[in-house]
């Protein structure tokens, strides 16, 4: 049996696709409740609703955890994306009280559609029903990655060399953590930034986060 089909929405650039997953299962039933649509799915009870850009901060008081268990969800969802053709740019795991978040922001070959992230959000829903990771209810979100996209593998960088990057490393260099620049070289050790006409070389040990910058 098939769970109802997420709703999607444009998030201003690109595409959110958003499923609540609660851990009881429940009774099928579906209503449109006033201000949108509203679905109740089987087994994990999956609702689904239309949602723009001004939730993707999550709840209020939440923190990002970036933790074995963010970890555990790339090692678990990343091969089952490859495997459908997407990419995963990124994964976002933030804890709250009784619910978590989880976000997910996917690449493909073509443009990222509507389909493509509800087809993400089903396959994706279903594989942590099995897995069960997560210890309590939780939301997934699936959105393409946006102008500025994370880089978070050697891939991902050797994708954009030539761009400009914005780089934050983990530990201040010479008092310095942040770098915005021209993305010059990528090997297996890490990268070159051109910044303020100056090289700028740093291993992915030492960076932190990376995204491309406007």
């Amino acid at each position: 049996m098939r769970g109802p089909r997420p709703g999607c929405q444009p998030r201003g650039d690109g595409w959110l696709v958003s499923r609540h997953l609660a851990r009881r299962p429940r009774a099928s039933r579906v209503r449109s409740p006033p201000w949108g649509f509203l679905f109740f799915g089987w087994a994990i009870g999956p609702i689904f609703i239309f949602r723009d850009g001004s939730f993707l901060n999550g709840p209020k008081g939440t923190g990002v955890v970036t933790g074995s268990l963010r970890e555990r969800l790339i090692a678990l969802i990343e091969p089952r994306l490859e495997r459908l053709g997407y990419e995963l740019v990124d994964l976002e795991y933030a804890a709250g009280r009784g619910h978590a978040l989880v976000r997910l922001y996917i690449d493909a070959p073509a443009q990222v559609t509507v389909e493509d992230c509800a087809n993400v959000s089903r396959e994706v829903s279903a594989l942590l029903d099995v897995e069960d990771p997560i210890p309590s209810a939780y939301t997934l979100e699936v959105s393409s990655p946006g102008f500025e996209r994370v880089l978070r593998t050697q891939a991902h960088f050797g994708r954009f060399v030539g761009a400009r990057v914005f780089v934050e490393l983990k530990e201040p260099r010479a008092g310095r953590r942040r770098y915005t620049g021209k993305l010059l070289t990528v090997d297996e050790g890490g990268i070159e930034l051109e910044v303020d006409r100056e090289h700028v070389a740093m291993t992915f040990a030492e960076i932190g986060k990376a995204r491309l910058a406007s």
